[in-house]
């Protein structure tokens, strides 16, 4: 990528095989898995904005405000530097799927750049809404399904969000100073943040992460209501196989320190969990 690009991104060299989950798998329609790569292209682009630990506050914002404006069109003539908003605006407007599932985004990862902690689960949550729910929403609207089914890929959405966090609190905290434990849940059970910086989580932390893994499966239990009410089979089958893998991180997680330790899935029980997913979503 050239310096001209540069910038406005902040490329971290991440890319859809670092994810836990497949993105726009072979399960998708071939004509619609471009339109999700290009939206993928643009949560990667604006995600790597924000978690730049080089980056000061002010510029993360100016960065993220220039792809909002490329994205929603209050840019009269966009340059290279915000291409991926560019593809994106042309490939939604084109599939007639609403900008603000990507623009929410945005909002999220503008906040991630100046907070950096949070006081209760419903505070986080209100943020998975912005930094995840849109994603789920997004393909959604690109399949034709019904918006009333929003409630469970929403579930779907912030519960894998939450799983992320429980996976990199360590190295949320050692590189960006950013936690999403709930304060309060850290204050009744004797838990103190800088014990993310400890070689293992003290009991105390080890309680604050089985609550929200707790809220997790909650929100899971929401989501596994998602496949049996698509009527795309192809989405159905690929929600299923996320959600197969998201009930088996939560269970590694529950098993294993995050802190003393990286969880995630064997390539074995990757695969596991995909087949059986796909075919819970089929059926």
């Amino acid at each position: 990528m050239s310096g001209e690009h540069n910038q406005v991104e902040t490329p971290s060299g991440k890319g859809a095989a670092d994810e836990n989950f497949p993105v726009g798998s072979f399960l998708l329609p071939k004509r619609l898995r471009p339109h999700v790569a290009t939206y993928y292209a643009f949560a990667r682009a604006i995600d790597d904005i924000t978690d730049n630990p080089d980056a000061l506050p002010q510029d993360k914002i100016a960065r993220l405000n220039a792809m909002d404006d490329a994205l929603l069109g209050r840019t009269a003539n966009p340059g290279p530097e915000v291409a991926k908003a560019t593809a994106l605006r042309a490939s939604m407007l084109e599939t007639n799927v609403d900008l603000a599932h990507a623009s929410d985004l945005i909002s999220a990862f503008r906040q991630d750049s100046v907070k950096s902690r949070y006081n209760t689960w419903d505070e986080l949550i209100d943020y998975c809404m912005r930094s995840a729910s849109p994603v789920g929403r997004y393909l959604l609207e690109l399949h034709g399904e019904d918006e009333a089914h929003f409630e469970y890929s929403d579930a779907l959405c912030n519960a894998l969000q939450v799983i992320n966090h429980l996976q990199d609190c360590a190295d949320d905290l050692k590189y960006l100073d950013r936690c999403y434990l709930p304060l309060d849940w850290c204050v009744e059970e004797g838990a103190k943040i800088e014990m993310l910086r400890e070689p293992a989580s003290p009991a105390a932390l080890r309680a604050v992460q089985m609550r929200c893994l707790d809220g997790t499966e909650v929100l899971l239990r929401t989501a596994d209501r998602l496949p049996g009410a698509l009527r795309s089979r192809s989405l159905a089958m690929e929600s299923g196989v996320i959600i197969s893998i998201a009930w088996k991180l939560v269970g590694e997680l529950r098993r294993k320190d995050p802190v003393a330790q990286r969880v995630e899935l064997s390539k074995p029980q990757f695969m596991w969990c995909g087949l059986k997913g796909a075919i819970k979503g089929l059926f």
